[in-house]
């Protein structure tokens, strides 16, 4: 089954791609067409993957209003149960890395997505700048995981505060979410994918103006013990 996604994920990826991207050419807001096909594609994905999956949580959101996802990486079906989950035009945060991988980087480059040069500190700073100012003349909600990356036992880690102060910088508030069960879908190294429900489940956004570059520790202390609660309910 897990080559079977694999395969799923593979051709779904450049077929809805390309035709996004060439959407995209011919559209006022550049990117936003494969931002609703974003959705449709993981749809698709979790469809033929046979996995289960439950949002709970929308009713504290404003479909209006652009928000930053928050919320813990335990395993790479969380990106698709988000992107199935949350109505809005996401993207993600992703090291720069992946802007240069063949029709994957394009994909992400022509829907908007916000790469970050984790190569240095001053790098990513300026990464986060420039990303500021895209969601200023471009508006668009983000899927950012806190942790930097995915989890190996399923606990949850720490909280970096870098991606987060987008939330500071931009004064987008951060919505906490949490993936359940996807860490029991698909361990981080595992070959073995198992058909087990998962579920995303939404917390009610925290507004960023209290916040600053100075308490941004704070900040990320508080969305994490949000995330926490999400995870430990039910």
């Amino acid at each position: 089954r897990y080559f079977w996604v694999l395969i799923n994920t593979g051709f779904w990826t450049t077929l809805l791609g390309l035709i996004g991207i060439v959407i995209s050419i011919f559209e006022p807001s550049r990117g936003k067409t494969l931002g609703l096909i974003a959705r449709v594609w993981a749809k698709i994905i979790l469809f033929f993957s046979g996995i289960p999956y439950t949002i709970n949580g929308l009713e504290n959101l404003d479909t209006k209003k652009n928000y930053i996802f928050a919320g813990n990486h335990a395993s790479g079906f969380d990106i698709l149960l988000a992107f199935a989950g949350l109505p809005y035009w996401l993207v993600s945060i992703a090291k720069i890395e992946l802007r240069y991988i063949p029709i994957l980087g394009w994909v992400m480059r022509a829907a908007r997505h916000i790469f970050v040069d984790r190569s240095n500190h001053d790098n990513a700073i300026k990464s986060l700048e420039k990303a500021k100012e895209s969601l200023y003349d471009l508006p668009r909600s983000v899927l950012l995981f806190p942790e930097g990356t995915r989890t190996k036992d399923g606990s949850l880690g720490v909280f970096k505060r870098g991606g987060l102060l987008l939330g500071i910088q931009a004064g987008i508030p951060i919505v906490p979410i949490a993936f359940v069960g996807t860490f029991d879908v698909l361990e981080k190294g595992s070959w073995s994918l198992k058909k087990h429900p998962i579920e995303l489940r939404i917390g009610k956004p925290i507004t960023t103006e209290s916040f600053s570059y100075e308490t941004r520790r704070d900040m990320a202390e508080r969305i994490k013990e949000s995330v926490k609660v999400l995870l430990e309910e039910g």
